[in-house]
C-alpha cells in the first residue's frame, strides 16, 4: 500500500511480511534471469549493429560470472521502502546488470576490466543516495491550496494544448515507426520549441494525468494521454508514441499491485513477453516482421540499446579526450571544448548507428570524467534524486509512479543534466514539491495489498 496511507479496511487480507519480501525476491530473480536471456537474443539479432561475439556457453558463462556480483545488489530492492529514487534505481540498476552481462561479448578493446569495475562502483554509488536518502514528508509554505492546484491543472493543460498547436505549424505528418528514423532528421524545430516540447511530455502532461486520475476525473485524464499521444506527428519520437499506452500500463499495475511490485513487474512483463515472441518466431509460429517490431523496441531498443551505449561510449573516450563536462551549455560557455558538436553527432559518425545518446553512467561519468571518476558523478547524481525524493515525500505512491512514469526511461537514454532540464525532470521534481497532499492522500483509491517497511 502506499507509504503515507493508513491501513484502509479490516477486509483487506495483508500477507506476512516475510511472504511479501520472499515474493519480491522471486520476482526479482526472474527479472535478472529474463534480462539475461534477452540480451542473449538481443546478440543474437543485432549482432549486425552491436559489436558483440558469437553467442556460446563459455561466453554465457563468464558473463554471468562478471554480472551476478553486481546481481546481488538487488537485495537492496527487497527491504527499502518505495519512493522515486527506487524506481529510477531499479531502472538504472537495470541498465548496468545488462551492460556487466553485455561487456563480455564485446569486441571493442578498450580495458574490460577497469570499465566493469567502474560500472559496479558507480551502480552503487548511485543507488545509496537514491534509495537511503528518502526522508520522510515536511511541511512547505509553497504548498498550493486545492483551488489553487486546480488552477495548476488547468494551466498544465492550456500550456499543452499551446506548445502543441505551434509545434504543429512546424511538422505534423503521420509516419511508421518503423520509418520515423528516417524522417526525423528532416525536421528542423526552434530550440525553445523543443524545450517546451520536452518539459509539457516529459514532465508536464504526466503530471497531470497523474493527478486527474488520483482525483478520480478520468475524463480529464484520457484529455492529457490524448495530448501526449498528438505530439507524435510533431516529434516522431518512439517516447511520444509509447506515452500513453506506457502511462496505462504504469496505471493498471499500480492499481494491480504494491508500487516496488509494480517498478519490477513494468520491465519484466514487457522482456517476458518478448521472449515469449521469440520461442513463437524460432517455432514458425510468428511471421518476422511483427516480431522484430516487438523484439527491436522493448528488448532491444529500451534495455539493450542503452546497455550497449556504455560500452560505445567506453570505446570512443579510450582514445578521445574527455569532454570535463564541456556538452553542458552552460560549462562551455566558460571552458574551452575539445567537441563542437553534441556526442552524438560523434557517436552516429565513429560508429554509423545513427543519433543515440546515453544515460549518467556514459555521460557523466565516463565521457566527462573518464572510469575512474564515474563513480564521484554517479554519487552526485544519486544525490539530485534523493533531493526528488524529499520533493515527492508524502505523496502517493501510485500518483508518484505515474507521474514519473516517463521520466524512467528518458533517465535511461540521455544524460542526467538533460534529463533535468530539457525534458523536464526539475520541473516534475517542483511540481511534485508544492502538490498539496491532503488534496491527493484524501482522493486516494482504495490501495492494492501491500506492506510499507516503514509502519511494519
Amino acid at each position: 500500500m502506499d507509504q503515507a496511507s493508513p491501513m484502509k479496511s479490516a477486509d483487506v487480507s495483508v500477507p506476512p511480511l516475510s511472504d511479501f519480501r520472499s515474493r519480491l525476491t522471486i520476482l526479482i530473480v526472474c527479472h535478472i534471469a529474463a534480462c539475461w536471456v534477452s540480451l542473449i537474443f538481443v546478440g543474437e539479432y543485432y549482432r549486425r549493429l552491436l559489436p558483440l561475439a558469437e553467442n556460446s556457453l563459455p561466453h554465457a558463462l563468464t558473463a554471468a560470472a562478471i554480472a551476478t556480483p553486481f546481481a546481488l545488489l538487488s537485495v537492496l530492492f527487497i527491504r527499502q521502502r518505495f519512493s522515486f529514487g527506487y524506481a529510477l534505481g531499479f531502472y538504472l540498476f537495470t541498465l548496468l546488470l545488462s551492460y556487466l552481462w553485455l561487456i563480455e561479448f564485446s569486441t571493442f578493446h578498450y580495458d574490460h576490466r577497469i570499465a566493469a569495475i567502474s560500472a559496479f562502483v558507480s551502480g552503487g554509488a548511485f543507488l545509496i543516495p537514491a534509495l537511503f536518502l528518502n526522508p520522510p514528508a515536511f511541511t512547505s509554505r509553497l504548498r498550493l491550496t486545492a483551488r489553487r492546484f486546480d488552477k495548476l491543472l488547468w494551466g498544465i493543460l492550456a500550456i499543452s494544448i499551446i506548445v502543441l498547436a505551434i509545434g504543429a505549424t512546424f511538422n505534423r505528418q503521420i509516419v511508421s515507426p518503423l520509418d520515423i528514423y528516417q524522417y526525423r532528421e528532416q525536421i528542423a524545430l526552434p530550440r525553445p520549441l523543443l524545450y517546451a516540447i520536452g518539459m509539457v511530455c516529459g514532465a508536464l502532461l504526466p503530471f497531470a494525468y497523474a493527478s486527474f486520475l488520483q482525483m478520480k476525473r478520468y475524463a480529464f485524464a484520457a484529455f492529457c494521454l490524448v495530448l501526449l499521444g498528438l505530439f507524435y506527428p510533431i516529434t516522431l519520437t518512439k517516447v511520444a508514441l509509447l506515452a500513453p499506452g506506457w502511462l496505462l500500463f504504469l496505471t493498471l499495475l499500480s492499481i494491480c499491485f504494491e508500487s516496488r511490485t509494480a517498478i519490477i513487474l513494468s520491465l519484466l512483463l514487457p522482456l517476458s513477453a518478448g521472449l515469449l515472441l521469440v520461442l513463437a518466431y524460432k517455432f514458425g509460429l510468428l511471421a518476422e516482421y511483427p516480431f522484430l517490431v516487438y523484439f527491436g523496441t522493448v528488448n532491444f531498443r529500451m534495455i539493450g540499446m542503452p546497455a550497449s551505449a556504455l560500452d560505445f561510449y567506453n570505446d570512443f573516450f579510450s582514445t578521445h579526450e574527455l569532454t570535463r563536462f564541456c556538452q553542458i551549455g552552460a560549462i562551455r560557455m566558460l571552458v574551452s571544448c575539445p567537441y563542437t558538436e553534441q556526442l552524438s553527432v560523434y557517436m552516429r559518425d565513429s560508429y554509423h548507428l545513427g543519433y543515440f545518446n546515453a544515460s549518467l553512467f556514459a555521460t557523466e561519468g565516463i565521457a566527462s570524467v573518464g572510469p575512474l571518476f564515474a563513480p564521484v558523478a554517479a554519487l552526485v547524481c544519486g544525490l539530485v534524486i534523493s533531493l526528488a525524493n524529499r520533493a515527492s515525500a508524502g505523496l502517493p505512491e501510485r500518483f508518484v509512479l505515474v507521474s514519473g512514469g516517463l521520466q524512467l526511461h528518458i533517465f535511461l537514454n540521455v544524460p542526467f543534466t538533460i534529463a533535468l532540464v530539457t525534458n523536464g525532470a526539475a520541473v516534475l521534481f517542483l511540481l511534485w514539491y508544492i502538490a498539496p497532499r491532503a488534496v491527493l492522500l484524501n482522493a486516494e483509491p482504495t490501495s492494492p495489498h501491500g506492506h510499507d517497511d516503514a509502519t511494519l
